[in-house]
């Protein structure tokens, strides 16, 4: 049996009769670029989220980049990121000017430690960046209460966690922002690059969409250096097919990300673990094996593909050589980025694949 990590093809297939239509209905409208369609979505989205303003971006790394513009991050800021995240998170401060301050993870959860934050701030801090990483939430209660008694902003890397929430609230406007990206393989994915913001605040919103307009509210008329990135419409009319099913589809995660829970106790391999009050919607089902890269290897002989997500940590990236960071330098990501291991996991995966890769993996452990 042949197991894919992720089968976007039946995904489409699904809801094929919904999206064709859609997309052809834009056509024939002949308007490309913005306009009614990104608006409607915007506004289901905002809404799904349970936040007032939703702003459509060109993709998750520009989410992050103009909402950190938006809050006023530049060159001598730093902002609190995770030391255990995709390089993305890192590299929208950097984009701004400003430092990437790594925080360490809380091994269980992969997310970044709020215990930790506290002794990361100086007088140069402006934010925190917290990443709901896999689709798990971070415990934004506590990093909200540390931002408080700094004055500090927080942005949160929603990239990953499309429906999830946090104390019976969606992700979407518990911080100040939220970035998000639609890239094909999240939970809510369009068929290329895509992106938005959510948030309650209605000047954040404002700013970043004229930011991402080419600095432009009224055509022609340029109040900042902006940029271009915007949400393509026939990827909007695509996300409100599939923001119609992402619940569903959600809950087809949940159960297999359950079997698996159930199953792979006790058998030499760490499972991801949540804290109280998050409902995760297992973008990526991550476990760790000390020998992860043998794992890796006996599975793909049983005609299992996984991922590892990630290999390489940020602050070990050549990218990153300018902050000085070395191997030890944050051993518990690093740790994590050795051993870590993504199972397949998609909503179209059949409950024999399930068994099958449950099986595999107790086998070959």
């Amino acid at each position: 049996m042949q197991i894919p990590f992720l089968d976007l093809k039946a995904g489409y297939l699904e809801v094929q009769a919904d999206i064709d239509s859609s997309i052809k209905e834009l056509l024939k409208s002949g308007w490309y670029v913005l306009g009614k369609d990104v608006a409607s979505f915007e506004e289901e989205y905002a809404e799904y989220c349970e936040a007032k303003y939703c702003v459509g971006v060109g993709n998750g790394l520009d989410a992050l980049h103009l909402s950190l513009l938006s809050l006023g991050i530049g060159a001598g800021d730093e902002v609190i990121v995770p030391s255990n995240t995709y390089i993305a998170t890192w590299l929208a401060v950097s984009q701004c000017g400003a430092t990437p301050v790594p925080v360490e993870p809380d091994p269980n959860t992969y997310n970044i430690d709020p215990t930790r934050i506290k002794a990361a701030i100086t007088n140069k801090t402006k934010a925190i960046l917290p990443v709901h990483l896999y689709g798990q939430p971070a415990d934004l209660g506590v990093i909200m209460q540390v931002a408080r008694e700094h004055g500090l902003r927080v942005l949160e890397d929603g990239a990953q966690a499309h429906g999830s929430s946090y104390r019976g609230q969606k992700i979407g406007s518990h911080g100040d922002i939220v970035a998000w990206s639609f890239y094909p393989g999240k939970n809510l994915g369009c068929f290329g690059d895509g992106g938005a913001v959510t948030t309650n605040n209605i000047e954040l919103a404002r700013q970043i969409r004229t930011l991402g307009n080419y600095g432009s509210s009224i055509k022609y008329i340029n109040k900042v250096q902006g940029f271009n990135s915007r949400l393509d419409p026939i990827q909007a009319v695509s996300l409100k097919v599939k923001l119609k099913v992402l619940d569903d589809w959600n809950q087809r995660r949940i159960q297999i990300a359950k079997r698996y829970q159930e199953a792979l106790g006790g058998i030499g391999i760490t499972l991801p673990a949540s804290i109280d009050g998050v409902d995760p919607v297992w973008h990526l089902y991550v476990i760790q094996h000390p020998d992860r890269n043998l794992l890796q290897q006996r599975l793909k002989k049983d005609g299992i593909d996984t991922m590892i997500h990630y290999p390489i940590p940020p602050h070990l990236q050549d990218a990153y050589k300018n902050l000085g960071f070395s191997i030890g330098s944050f051993p518990l990501a690093e740790k994590i980025h050795r051993q870590v291991l993504s199972l397949p996991i998609f909503p179209q995966m059949t409950s024999h694949q399930v068994d099958y890769v449950i099986e595999s993996v107790i086998r070959n452990a």
